[in-house]
């Protein structure tokens, strides 16, 4: 028997939904350490630029397309043009790319917050060895990442089969303004270190010497896969939750909102680790290792009140990443439905989305017992599991859909189609120049410079050195 995919009950819980999507391990795990690896400030200023330039074209334009469309992000793009299904089937590949990491990343989160939550108790005995070597020790123990890959994934269904209002809206409108103020703690006990003012120079003065000859370019690449990675585009999370906002709603305010939120907690969260890595006169290019090696030394170097913010930190972590991913999950499972929709078949919510979840749990397990590299499993393109994954998602799939589609937009479909849609209910689209200067020429050129960076950084080709 079908049933209704469901819809928003407010437009809060869509941008609470949306945001959720956005903030993720993009904003507290990426954000901090690229920034720490590529000039502080100079790549803020960057971010910036692409988000104002790129991203709120891309966010608008996966917005008009799901809702138009009503459907998932397959569907969608048949309503475009039958041969522009692809870009759907590109979509669902990113996002199940995404996922067979994201929930390994998401289960080294549960692991920390529930270690420093025992580390309240225990004043602190569970981090007697240093952070490094407990760290490593953790992702060697293929069991203990795998049941915790596992509970993650649980959490994700569980929440899912709730449906859109009654799972993904009531989760996300608790589980985002909890994060803010958590957020809001940590920086105030990072920006309070002795210090710590080094950190904040760092972050907003810029050192424009890293852009001379070819290193904007570098740097404009990373920021931009950021952008990619942070606000969960080119991966049917965005269309899918267009596909389900009321049409009373504004599209150009939406997509106006959710970048500026999902940047300000981007922001927010390297205020929650620069300045804290700075006061401890740590490597602010600490690489991945950034959010659990480095900020667990910061924790263990605070003595008692240490585990209490080590929890606070990684308990927020572990929100902004279930909220990203059962965004991406429920991308997945909606284009499944409406496959099934479409041949006039019955399907069950529920046990589709069991069966993408169990998939996905399948396909961590390679990341999960891969100890980022440093186990005895087959390295694909010789890459980690982790970075093959990502290399699928955000560095192939989402830069190469979402360049395609802004062109789509831009050269076939134009304003007027985007105002039929945008319109509706009264409202106003507004700027239409802006928004054809984005779709024409800064969305497809940013694209194109991000998708030929993102695949540079990652086969270190040398194109931008």
């Amino acid at each position: 028997m079908s049933e209704s995919k469901g819809q928003f009950n407010s437009n809060f819980g869509f941008i609470m939904a949306s945001v959720g999507s956005a903030v993720g391990l993009g904003n507290l795990w990426g954000f901090p350490y690229k920034m720490g690896t590529s000039g502080g400030g100079a790549f803020l200023l960057l971010y910036v630029i692409v988000v104002i330039f790129v991203g709120f074209a891309v966010t608008l334009g996966e917005f008009t397309i799901g809702r138009k469309a009503g459907k998932g992000v397959i569907e969608a793009y048949k309503m475009i043009g039958k041969n522009y299904a692809i870009v759907g089937v590109f979509a669902i590949i990113a996002a199940i790319s995404l996922l067979s990491f994201y929930c390994t990343l998401g289960a080294y989160c549960m692991k920390y917050f529930a270690s420093n939550f025992v580390a309240i108790f225990t004043h602190g005995g569970i981090f007697e060895a240093d952070a490094t070597q407990y760290f490593n020790d953790f992702i060697s123990n293929g069991g203990v990442v795998v049941a915790f890959t596992a509970i993650f994934c649980i959490l994700n269904l569980v929440i899912i089969m709730g449906g859109v209002s009654g799972g993904i809206e009531k989760f996300t409108t608790i589980a985002m303004p909890a994060l803010f103020i958590m957020l809001i703690i940590v920086i105030i006990k990072s920006i309070s270190l002795p210090g710590s003012s080094a950190g904040l120079e760092f972050m907003f003065k810029p050192d424009m010497s890293v852009f001379a000859g070819t290193g904007w370019i570098s740097i404009l690449a990373t920021a931009g896969g950021q952008v990619f990675f942070s606000l969960s585009l080119g991966m049917a999370a965005m269309i899918t939750y267009g596909s389900y906002l009321s049409k009373k709603e504004s599209l150009v305010k939406n997509s106006i909102i959710v970048p500026v939120a999902d940047s300000l907690v981007a922001i927010m969260a390297g205020l929650a680790v620069m300045p804290a890595v700075f006061a401890m006169g740590l490597e602010p290019a600490g690489g991945p290792g950034l959010l659990f090696i480095t900020l667990q030394t910061v924790f263990n170097d605070m003595g008692a009140v240490g585990p209490i913010f080590g929890f606070v930190l990684y308990f927020l972590v572990f929100i902004a990443a279930i909220t990203s991913s059962i965004s991406v999950l429920e991308g997945v499972s909606s284009a499944w439905i409406d496959a099934k929709v479409a041949k006039g078949q019955d399907y069950s919510r529920k046990k589709i989305t069991s069966i993408v979840t169990g998939a996905v749990f399948i396909l961590n397990l390679p990341t999960s017992l891969d100890a980022l590299g440093g186990g005895s499993l087959p390295q694909p393109l010789g890459f980690c599991w982790l970075d093959f994954y990502d290399l699928l998602a955000e560095g192939i799939l989402m830069p190469l859909g979402s360049l395609i589609m802004v062109i789509i937009i831009g050269y076939k479909l134009h304003m007027d189609w985007m105002a039929e849609e945008i319109e509706l209910e009264g409202n106003k689209m507004g700027a239409k120049g802006f928004w054809n200067f984005c779709y024409k020429v800064t969305a497809p050129i940013g694209m194109l410079f991000i998708l030929v960076g993102q695949i540079d950084s990652f086969f270190k080709l040398g194109i931008f050195s």
